[in-house]
């Protein structure tokens, strides 16, 4: 299994093995799998997903971004010994001695870096000249969430990570997900329901609520007792299949 070293000032601090068929998640908040206590870390900042016999590095529309090599990308297939820069931490990607390494892609979705990290700092200087502006804050002190409802002519779309393959717009105003051959989309499983969630599409965006079965869906690893509202990138799981939520225009 490959190794994430987490690092700060070049001192580990902690090693994690990654495992085939899973993923790890990145940030601040102590849910996750890698915690990283600094305040230039978001909550949920990035996310390791086992796919294809590679590792793909997705960052969750961090505050500050996610780094590959002290480039700056949206994702980013894994390779031996890059380094990942979150915040002031790094993470070390590297494979254990004599471990199978997946052949690495020929350009396609290998190359997914953005910009590198002056001309990032260049724009954001342009964008924000002198002195940055402070967040605003509610009446409790706490910075306000951003706005949940999608743009207009945004749909939303499901993309499998486990349990099947490809992308499936959320064009109906109810999708029904479930063992029943009968709903949208058919997910098997001995503890699935028959109708297990539905996605309801509603003006201030998606929403995924339970509908019966002893697996109950699961969105960032927490079980949905009522009503969710999906953000990108959320990852919902039904019992053994995982899809990743985004929106496309």
């Amino acid at each position: 299994m490959p190794i994430l070293t987490l690092k700060f000032k070049n001192q580990a601090i902690k090693e994690y093995r990654l495992e085939y068929g899973s993923n790890m998640t990145v940030g601040r908040r102590s849910t996750n799998d890698i915690v990283i206590e600094n305040l230039a870390v978001s909550g949920l900042h990035a996310k390791i997903d086992s796919m294809d016999g590679g590792f793909l590095l997705t960052d969750l529309q961090s505050k500050n971004g996610t780094f590959v090599n002290e480039k700056l990308v949206t994702s980013h297939w894994l390779k031996e010994g890059e380094t990942i820069m979150i915040g002031k931490h790094t993470v070390v990607f590297s494979y254990a001695e004599n471990e199978l390494r997946p052949q690495e892609a020929d350009g396609g979705m290998d190359e997914t870096m953005v910009m590198d990290t002056n001309t990032y700092r260049d724009m954001v200087a342009k964008s924000s000249p002198g002195k940055a502006a402070p967040k605003p804050k509610t009446p409790s002190g706490a910075p306000p969430k951003p706005p949940a409802a999608p743009r207009s002519g945004d749909i939303g779309v499901l993309t499998y990570l486990a349990g099947g393959a490809g992308d499936i717009e959320l064009t109906n105003k109810l999708t029904k997900l479930g063992k029943n051959k009968a709903n949208d989309i058919v997910i098997s499983g001995l503890m699935v329901g028959q109708t297990a969630a539905a996605i309801s599409n509603r003006p201030n965006g998606y929403h995924i609520g339970y509908v019966g079965g002893m697996a109950k869906p699961k969105v960032n690893g927490e079980a949905v007792k009522e009503s969710v509202l999906l953000k990108e990138f959320d990852v919902i799981e039904i019992g053994s299949t995982k899809f990743q939520f985004m929106y496309q225009n």
